[in-house]
């Protein structure tokens, strides 16, 4: 029989841990306007947006308070928690700042040259000509989402929103069917949860109306699908993206996508994705691998794969003499049009970006897409303000999303990843058509599947390089490389089974770029005993759980876990990624 990571589903009830009722005495309840949960270019957007609508309204402006907008994120600050490629489409933020110029945006400029190769294998490098549309990037940004992030906070707040770093969303609070704020996590708790000597209380933020844009696996968005019924038919899928930042000796001149190689091709190892470099200016490199999580051998790592894609001549050729001086992961959605939740507010409430699955899945783009839906959350929920004076019926942001280039661009690839269930090059061929028809082939609704489902196996030991230190990185010198903050006696915040079988403990053990998670040299034993001098992948073993060593990178949520919220300030501090 085989063994998909959720039938081994973690200790968490949702409906009672993370959504209820205010419980702080009205008094010491914190009353603000409107609450936007997440720092980044969603959440900035609509807080930036919001602010400019309101400044020229003063009477609806004095009615929401002395904190008219209020943003929490659970980062150091805004950026701490930001990673993407990134290449942005410049349509978002021409909107938001009409009076600047690109040359004032905080990006490295537009894309000089696009190039696109497929690699066969570790020495070739195959170049498809002409570029193929979806890798086209003239005129778009280079861009440090983590930078990108920093600026725009700084925007938001001489606008006079109200910036709340180091604070987790740990509970959305729903009062007679509508959101009516969040819950901020304690601070200062032990290991086992008792209260240190610095231990605070989380506090009831209530507001008028509560903005989700907490991005990829946000804690507070899956709540908020799960208690109100939005989520699709089609289960969201997610890839994981790890990245790193070079300074080279040699500027490059081009952006470069790769597909294949290190990927296995074969349609029962499932590995969909591919490369990019990108160049930051004259004297650095942003380069990552994307890797969607449905795929099936347990030996497989993102992380460890990237260091391998190094060796390739392609590769080697740009950070030859050059200096890692970042890294990072993140998953980000990939289920597309059909894997959207089906309706993006509930009473009170509107989620944005990333959390309602607003990824271009052929291009990989979404940030302008996160910017615009903040935008349009701000304006709907003005025109609400405005009219009737609540925020029950959100259904105007819909609409406005609708009518954007979210929707046409979504639905136009709606069909795209699925494909690749059979395989790179079946995959590939009818992603191809879906291209050359404008959307129109493969037609119909073709269902996605939940990551955690598919099938896992252990298969060949894979030869991935040593870690020179140098060139080639192992997960925990990297993960030094994000600052991150996480105290070593801070409450595990990762919740798993206690015994699984250990070919879903391997998974989880290669799939996490952060090395949170390793199964025990005398639980391998075991198994080879079990298996005759084999590895028995049905064996139970119980992984240590190393949760200070998390980026939060979302991929164990994806993956049969479940990742919630951490102390507020913990986890990665990105600069520039």
């Amino acid at each position: 029989m085989a063994t998909a990571p959720i039938q081994f589903p973690p200790p968490v009830d949702s409906a009672k841990e993370f959504v209820g009722p205010p419980t702080d005495p009205e008094d010491e309840r914190i009353e603000v306007g409107v609450a936007i949960v997440g720092g980044g270019p969603a959440g900035l957007a609509c807080a930036i947006r919001l602010s400019r609508l309101l400044a020229e309204d003063e009477a609806l402006l004095e009615s929401l308070g002395e904190v008219p907008i209020a943003l929490v994120e659970k980062g150091k600050g805004p950026g701490s928690h930001l990673l993407s490629g990134a290449m942005m489409k410049p349509s978002a933020m021409q909107k938001l700042f009409p009076d600047l110029s690109e040359e004032d945006w905080p990006t490295y400029g537009t894309v000089p040259k696009d190039a696109v190769y497929l690699l066969p294998n570790r020495k070739r490098a195959i170049p498809l000509k002409p570029t193929p549309p979806p890798f086209r990037n003239h005129g778009n940004h280079v861009t440090s989402v983590a930078q990108l992030g920093r600026w725009l906070a700084q925007h938001a707040e001489d606008a006079g929103v109200y910036l709340l770093g180091e604070t987790a969303g740990a509970k959305l609070l729903v009062d007679d069917g509508r959101v009516v704020g969040v819950r901020s996590g304690d601070k200062g708790r032990g290991r086992d949860g008792e209260e240190l000597s610095n231990f605070e209380p989380g506090s009831d933020l209530i507001a008028k109306a509560t903005v989700l844009c907490e991005g990829t696996q946000g804690h507070l968005t899956g709540a908020a699908i799960r208690h109100f019924d939005l989520g699709s038919e089609d289960p969201q899928q997610w890839e994981l993206a790890v990245k790193e930042v070079w300074e080279v000796s040699r500027p490059l001149d081009r952006v470069i996508h790769t597909m294949g190689w290190p990927l296995q091709f074969a349609a029962k190892y499932r590995e969909f994705g591919g490369s990019f470099l990108y160049p930051m200016g004259e004297d650095k490199v942003s380069m990552g691998l994307v890797v969607g999580l449905d795929y099936r051998d347990a030996r497989f790592s993102v992380h460890d794969a990237l260091q391998e894609l190094k060796s390739h001549p392609l590769v080697a050729g740009v950070i030859e003499g050059g200096k890692r001086v970042a890294w990072g992961a993140k998953t980000l959605p990939s289920g597309g049009y059909w894997a959207r939740p089906r309706r993006l507010w509930a009473p009170g409430m509107a989620i944005c970006g990333d959390g309602a699955g607003m990824i271009n899945v052929p291009t990989l783009k979404g940030v302008h897409y996160a910017m615009h839906a903040g935008m349009f959350a701000a304006e709907a929920i003005y025109e609400r303000l405005k009219g009737a004076g609540a925020c029950d019926d959100l259904s105007n942001y819909t609409a406005k999303v609708e009518g954007s280039e979210i929707e046409t661009d979504m639905y136009r690839s709606r069909n795209m990843r699925q494909p690749f269930t059979r395989g790179f090059l079946v995959g590939g061929a009818i992603a191809n058509m879906m291209e050359i028809s404008g959307g129109r082939f493969p037609g119909g609704r073709w269902a996605t599947h939940d990551d955690a489902t598919v099938e896992v196996f252990i298969g060949k030991e894979r030869d991935y390089p040593k870690p020179d230190g140098k060139k080639t990185f192992d997960k925990l010198s990297s993960v030094f490389t994000t600052g991150n903050a996480t105290r070593d006696d801070a409450p595990n915040h990762i919740r798993l089974q206690d015994k699984v079988p250990l070919e879903v403990a391997l998974m989880w053990q290669n799939m996490c770029p952060a090395q949170v998670y390793e199964v025990p040299e005398e639980e391998l034993e075991a198994a080879k005993q079990n298996g005759n001098g084999k590895l028995d992948g049905r064996h139970e073993v119980k992984l240590q759980i190393t949760p200070s060593n998390c980026v939060q990178c979302g991929a164990i949520t994806a993956k049969g876990g479940r990742l919630t919220p951490p102390e507020g300030g913990d986890g990665p501090n990105y600069q520039v990624t």
